[in-house]
């Protein structure tokens, strides 16, 4: 079973939105530039380090970045049973499952943005990761400071992100080396996130969330409170508040997905950190991840490589997961060409039907496993058109 993650702030960098620029799916930047009546595209393609760095640029960048990344996807036909996300994350994943409105989301996430950076404003604080020490041995560095410092993250075994105020954070750091950590390391970021001194940002948060629908997720979305999947729409606001100001149970999440029975895992946005933190934790699962377009190709050998040793299961009319996939070539009415059916077999430059006046051809040799568009209907630039299992 297939889950697909969302990253967080800090997967973002200067000039990410440029693969995507001339792809279909940047048409997202544009809804999302208009429902928060801000600029993302020169985010995504001008911004230089220091301008993306700042938590309202990033967190809202890295958000759009992930809707690109996961739009493609779904145009290549690839679905996820579940979803989860990394802290702003967790936003992409109810958008991606269909209990966020886009619209809703980015707004939503923009909010997000600006509260936090006013808490950091007006609470000085920063971030830092501790390697190579347990979980309990972490949170006792943390108590034996008796000032404001508490984790944040557990990402994976033996890497713990901790929080609050400087002065402190360098003294649990000296602490925890005591203890046998391979790494105590200061994080470039400005504001303690996930924790209490969040707090007049998730005030901030709560009022904007009340203005927003949320609606039983299509998949279930598994919590960073809780690491549990959770499919009715009522306790997300308190989930996505309560999140603020408590700690991103990570590997926790990547366990219990493991638990239920996911193997493979795909991070859909900036960076590979989540794919990382994954090989970490579940050194055997399967595991891609899609930054740019040229990303795409391989994520869909890595899929049908999959299906040869591991026959999917379908539910309804999801394909959790496909062989090859064949695109419109552009936009336009499709008409279906003769005899193109289930079951037919095909050769590498097949005709499987037209898009206006542009030939849809097979590029793989195989049989006709499913037709998913209508004749007549009007398609986009890189809309399945038919589903193929390649000989």
């Amino acid at each position: 079973m297939i889950v697909f993650t969302y990253p967080g702030q800090g997967s973002q960098h200067p000039q990410m939105g440029v693969p995507w620029a001339d792809h279909p799916s940047w048409e997202l930047v544009e809804e999302a530039s208009e429902a928060v009546d801000r600029d993302v595209a020169a985010l995504l393609l001008e911004a230089d380090a220091e301008e993306l760095t700042m938590t309202r640029n990033a967190q809202l960048a890295t958000f759009v970045m992930s809707m690109v990344a996961l739009d493609a996807v779904s145009r290549l036909g690839a679905e996820a049973v579940a979803h989860a996300g990394h802290s702003l994350g967790e936003y992409s994943a109810l958008t991606a499952s269909g209990a966020l409105d886009f619209g809703d989301a980015v707004r939503l996430v923009d909010e997000r943005g600006d509260a936090m950076q006013a808490a950091a404003d007006e609470q000085t604080g920063t971030m830092a990761a501790l390697l190579g020490l347990e979980d309990d041995q972490a949170d006792i560095a943390c108590r034996r400071t008796a000032g404001d410092v508490w984790i944040a993250n557990y990402n994976a075994p033996g890497q713990v992100v901790i929080a609050g105020v400087p002065e402190d954070i360098d003294e649990a750091c000296k602490i925890a080396k005591e203890a046998g950590a391979k790494r105590a390391m200061r994080l470039p970021v400005g504001g303690a996130f996930h924790t209490p001194l969040m707090a007049p940002a998730r005030r901030r948060l709560y009022k904007a969330i009340d203005q927003v629908e949320f609606r039983a997720p299509e998949q279930p979305v598994y919590a960073n409170l809780d690491a549990t999947p959770h499919d009715d729409a009522a306790d997300w606001p308190d989930l996505l508040g309560a999140q603020l100001c408590s700690p991103v149970r990570w590997r926790q999440t990547l366990r219990t997905l493991a638990d239920d029975g996911f193997t493979t895992f795909v991070e859909l946005g900036p960076g590979n950190v989540l794919t990382g933190l994954m090989k970490r934790t579940l050194k055997g699962a399967n595991r891609a991840n899609v930054a740019t377009p040229a990303d795409l190709d391989g994520l869909l050998e890595s899929l049908a490589l999959q299906l040869r040793s591991e026959p999917p299961t379908l539910e309804g009319e999801h394909l959790f997961a496909t062989e090859r996939l064949v695109v419109s070539p552009g936009a336009g009415i499709f008409s279906l060409a003769p005899g193109c059916e289930p079951g037919r077999a095909v050769s590498v430059g097949d005709l499987l039907g037209t898009v206006g006046d542009q030939e849809v051809l097979s590029s793989f040799a195989g049989e006709i496993v499913g037709v998913l568009a209508l004749k007549g209907e009007r398609v986009t630039s890189r809309q399945p058109i038919a589903w193929l299992r390649v000989h």
